[in-house]
């Protein structure tokens, strides 16, 4: 097991990577450093969840930098129900790429019909 230093909502923020969890295929227990979305497809990334403040895109970029050199299929939340069963690597990509998107104002919904 490997404790990564991702920041976030706040500075010392730490994720554990479990290389054999997920049958051997990694697994990230993130607690609310990535939030794992009610859709279980996405996580979220806040400054303050209680006081909706978001995270800089550069924060965001950061986090997905010092995650990408560890495999993992599966990510373990803050919360009993939150799991992303598969494809979580994947998932934090997708989700770190609709955040920026959101925050910036650059997303597809941001564009003109």
């Amino acid at each position: 097991m490997t404790l990564i230093r991702c920041g976030g909502h706040f500075a010392g923020g730490t994720v554990l990577h479990w290389a054999d969890g997920a049958g051997g295929k990694g697994a990230l227990l993130t607690g609310d450093i990535l939030q794992v979305a009610a859709d279980k497809r996405h996580v979220g990334f806040m400054r303050s969840y209680p006081n909706y403040m978001p995270l800089s895109p550069a924060v965001v970029t950061r986090i997905v930098e010092r995650l990408q050199p560890f495999a993992f299929d599966r990510i373990y939340g803050a919360f009993w129900d939150r799991i992303v069963p598969e494809g979580g690597k994947t998932a934090v990509s997708r989700s770190a790429k609709r955040y920026i998107e959101a925050i910036t104002g650059h997303g597809p919904a941001d564009s003109e019909p």
